[in-house]
């Protein structure tokens, strides 16, 4: 008799950080508290029919409630976001909460910590997104909200919110001494400038030309400069969203000088090249990101690199944006790729696509997937309680269905975008129950979550510490 125990999921084939084990997982308060141990009796059980049942994904970059460089709002909300996500078997989201010009970091992370709170259906925590380093204050406000919690930050290379390399190497060396980590978009401004004002001029402004206007060589050489800031003040970093096989190549060279340097990929670039967005008109703007689809080669170069362990993660790098006059297509009826907002949905098709590709055809196999997913974005970014079938960490958990096949159509997602980009691929595997901390949110094909029922995820200190004995940034 087990009267504390609520849930047993039994017959389960469970992935944890220590490998692949059968039988009982048992849940109480919210929490693991026994994994493949034999349990009596419980308030509910769950028999998982030998089924793969692994923790709840955790997507480490999701711009939720954010407004692009060229002025669009994002569709989604968090109250939209976070269905999606949940749906598609993620119970964790790292979102952005970015500064406006002039704007105190304080009140940044204080309007997006509301906005989650009223909305969020899974937990949450944010990278503070740093575009203005001169508001009064910004040091101290920041050396604050990194001891509150908020453990990483996120800068840009490009765009009109770009930090320099004067900016950038000061706020290494301060998140350095504050304990956070530093997520970087890396791409070079003036080559995607160069590159784009010579397409504009010569009238090629379509949603194909896009991949053109954002050089290789942009990625390339900022992921290697962004490493050598991090290798000279010893500062970890994160570089967002490697889509080129030079830029993985660059990675494993930092690490192996032995910079502190991690990285990953999206789903859009493992499985799209740049020609998903030669299409008749505008459809081809549904796809454009930046940075841009690649080419095959570029695949299987980050593949390799995210099963040899150059790449640690896979996020979705969610970026909703309606094809309609308030998000795409807001320029106008036809706005050059320059005009266009960039970004794809993705919260709710990363772990699907990442299970058939991984678990369904064995390309790297199911511990490997549930490194990518759940165990690494906890340990890199120091979620606490998160990230695996482990005793005393949070209840968030997935029974996947590994025989279920499902073919996206044109806008069968529960967010707000308005279409799937993965219209017409198909899938096997698929979540059949998601618990967020032994609460159901997906049951039998029905959403339970609730808006606001979300969790702050508190993160005490920085998981990712610089190499020990140090000393390079002493004189920066």
């Amino acid at each position: 008799m087990c009267p504390g125990i609520d849930l047993v999921i039994q017959n389960a084939r469970m992935v944890t950080p220590d490998g692949i084990v059968q039988g009982d997982l048992a849940v109480a308060d919210g929490k693991i508290v026994s994994v493949a141990t034999p349990v009596g009796d419980a308030r509910t059980r769950i028999d998982a029919n030998g089924k793969w049942v692994m923790p709840g994904g955790i997507d480490p970059h999701a711009h939720i409630e954010q407004m692009s460089g060229m002025g669009q709002w994002n569709a989604d909300t968090f109250e939209t976001a976070t269905k999606s996500a949940a749906m598609g078997g993620t119970t964790s989201v790292i979102s952005f909460a970015a500064q406006a010009g002039g704007q105190s970091l304080s009140d940044t992370v204080g309007d997006y910590a509301a906005r989650a709170a009223r909305g969020a259906m899974i937990d949450y925590a944010f990278h503070i997104t740093l575009t203005d380093t001169g508001v009064a204050g910004f040091e101290d406000d920041l050396a604050a909200l990194i001891g509150a919690g908020h453990r990483s930050l996120k800068v840009f290379t490009t765009y009109n919110i770009q930090l320099n390399d004067a900016q950038l190497l000061q706020i290494f060396k301060q998140a350095r001494q504050a304990g956070a980590l530093v997520c970087v978009h890396a791409e070079n401004d003036a080559i995607i400038a160069q590159a784009k004002d010579a397409l504009i001029r010569a009238g090629h402004v379509t949603p194909r030309d896009h991949a053109r206007s954002r050089p290789r060589m942009a990625e390339i050489e900022a992921v290697e400069r962004i490493c050598r800031f991090a290798e000279y003040l010893d500062q970890p970093v994160m570089v967002f969203h490697i889509s080129t096989s030079e830029g993985a190549a660059a990675i494993a060279a930092a690490k192996a000088r032995g910079a502190p340097v991690w990285a990953e990929t999206c789903p859009h670039y493992l499985f799209m090249t740049q020609d998903v967005l030669d299409k008749p008109g505008l459809e081809g703007a549904k796809w454009m990101c930046s940075p841009p689809q690649r080419t095959r080669a570029d695949q299987a170069a980050l593949w390799a690199a995210l099963l040899d362990g150059t790449l640690s993660l896979v996020s979705s790098d969610h970026a909703p944006y309606r094809f309609d006059e308030t998000g795409k297509l807001a320029a106008g009826p036809t706005p050059g790729f320059h005009e266009i907002a960039n970004g794809l949905p993705g919260l709710e098709t990363r772990l699907p696509l990442l299970f058939d590709a991984m678990v369904t055809q064995g390309r790297g196999g199911p511990e490997a997937f549930a490194e990518l997913t759940s165990h690494a974005p906890a340990r890199l970014y120091g979620l606490k309680g998160k990230g695996a079938l482990a005793e005393g960490l949070d209840a968030d958990i997935v029974i996947w269905d590994s025989e279920k096949t499902v073919t996206y159509g044109a806008n069968d997602l529960h967010d707000n975008v308005g279409y799937n980009p993965w219209d017409g691929y198909s899938v096997t595997g698929w979540p059949e129950l998601v618990m967020l901390r032994g609460r159901p949110l997906l049951q039998e094909g029905a959403f339970l979550g609730t808006a606001g029922s979300g969790r702050w995820i508190e993160r005490p200190v920085l998981a990712t510490r610089p190499n020990a004995g140090a000393d390079r940034a002493e004189t920066a």
